[in-house]
């Protein structure tokens, strides 16, 4: 079985920093403590108003993941605005996962349709590609939309996971793993590695990965971030990792 790992997003953390004008938390500080306790990389979702990711956050995460964690990954995730491919370009992160947020957006809630956006994705990866990032494309649990996705030229797609997330009747939740599975394995046969998003939970994590053995990394932040109140980071992380069948040893 393939490990999936575990890349933490900090969007909760620099926002519950940005609620004032104080350097804490400290969004470094606390990537050091994920990473230091064997999270796989850092995502950030650099929103163009800043309401949590500062660009000076990009850089200092930069340096940290160049640094004493340069055998980390650093994500960066958004829609691909001018702006945001540039400041891309410039972070130079390991992979770019493309969302097609509006910027008002409160938080990403569907993924592209990668049928109708095939050319311009397409531009877009050829791009991202020319400064040596991997590229993940956001989509729904579709395999329509998975396969659309191998056709632009990316590396990966990123399933959104927030029906299964949210839901909470179990017969729901199987039904949306199963779209989840199906999706995946179209992927896969498309020459797609997979990676998923979205409302994971330590509760509803395991039954994804059993769904999906070969699922190749998980973004996690709002619920780890919860998580991370009760426990701390470090055992946070600790149990994230265990819920993604990748045990501490």
């Amino acid at each position: 079985m393939t490990t999936t790992k575990l890349s933490v997003n900090v969007n909760a953390i620099a926002q519950l920093r940005n609620r004032r004008d104080l350097p804490w938390p400290s969004v470094t500080g606390l990537s050091a403590i994920a990473l230091e306790a064997g999270a796989y990389g850092i995502t950030i979702h650099p929103r163009p108003d800043q309401r949590h990711i500062r660009r000076t956050d990009v850089f200092d995460l930069q340096k940290l993941l160049r640094g004493e964690w340069k055998d980390k990954e650093f994500n960066i995730e958004g829609y691909p605005t001018h702006e945001f491919l540039e400041l891309c370009a410039l972070a130079q992160p390991d992979q770019v996962t493309l969302v097609p947020d509006d910027p008002s957006q409160s938080t990403s809630d569907h993924g592209w349709d990668t049928q109708e956006n095939a050319s311009y994705l397409s531009r877009i990866i050829d791009q991202i590609h020319t400064f040596g990032a991997r590229v993940s494309v956001f989509v729904d649990a579709d395999a329509g939309m998975a396969e659309g996705a191998a056709k632009t030229g990316a590396d990966r797609v990123e399933f959104y996971t927030g029906p299964y997330g949210h839901a909470v009747d179990p017969d729901v939740q199987d039904a949306e793993l199963k779209k989840l599975a199906e999706a995946a394995e179209a992927a896969r046969t498309a020459g797609l590695a997979v990676n998923a998003g979205h409302d994971l939970t330590l509760a509803n994590m395991p039954k994804l990965k059993a769904a999906i053995p070969y699922l190749a990394e998980v973004s996690i932040g709002h619920a780890l971030t919860a998580d991370a109140l009760i426990y701390g980071m470090a055992e946070t992380i600790r149990l994230y990792r265990e819920a993604c069948g990748d045990p501490v040893r």
